[in-house]
């Protein structure tokens, strides 16, 4: 079952995504340690065009919010990172053998995109300087983009996937009865 259905069943694991895709940014373990991409490609096969437009919005702007940072940039990447979500939703929509060859390829051309359109055409209208700068700018970081995505679809993408997105046992239902039965309801 594909949308606003399983949209419904989906909160938790939603919410745990987004903290733990801040979690692993505020670790700075890497140069441009972004796991969202890698997740929400496996939310976007499987969600509503809602849900994957808020997915990486969500979390885009609620790192901004917890580090500080909120302002004009944080509207281009959250609604950036939103639109790229929803455009990975209608291409995945209805594929049934989606693997890690397809995976990559949408991470590639949304690195390219929302670098493209964040690094290379918003930086100069929000912080000055030319298009070219930015451009020549933006090279080594989507360099750099690109691996770091690269590693974050070979590594959390099949995991969320398999383990959190289709785990019944993560779904609303099941946690909200879990935690009753604990809190002794």
């Amino acid at each position: 079952m594909q949308g606003k259905d399983e949209d419904k069943n989906n909160r938790v694991k939603l919410v745990l995504s987004i903290l733990i895709a801040n979690f692993i940014r505020l670790l700075r373990i890497i140069p441009n340690n972004d796991p969202i991409m890698s997740m929400a490609l496996p939310f976007s096969r499987r969600s509503s065009a809602l849900t994957s437009f808020a997915f990486p919005f969500m979390t885009m702007s609620s790192f901004d919010f917890v580090t500080g940072y909120v302002g004009p940039w944080t509207a281009v990447t959250a609604i950036t990172y939103g639109t790229v979500g929803m455009a990975f939703h209608y291409f995945l929509k209805g594929k049934k053998d989606v693997g890690m060859k397809l995976y990559l390829g949408c991470g590639i051309v949304g690195v390219l995109f929302f670098d493209l359109i964040t690094g290379v055409i918003a930086t100069p209208l929000l912080y000055g300087g030319t298009f070219e700068e930015s451009f020549m700018g933006q090279i080594p970081f989507t360099l750099m983009h690109l691996a770091t995505t690269v590693a974050f679809i070979l590594i959390i993408t099949p995991v969320l996937d398999r383990q959190v997105v289709l785990n019944a046992k993560l779904d609303d239902d099941r946690v909200w009865a879990l935690v009753l039965r604990i809190a002794g309801t």
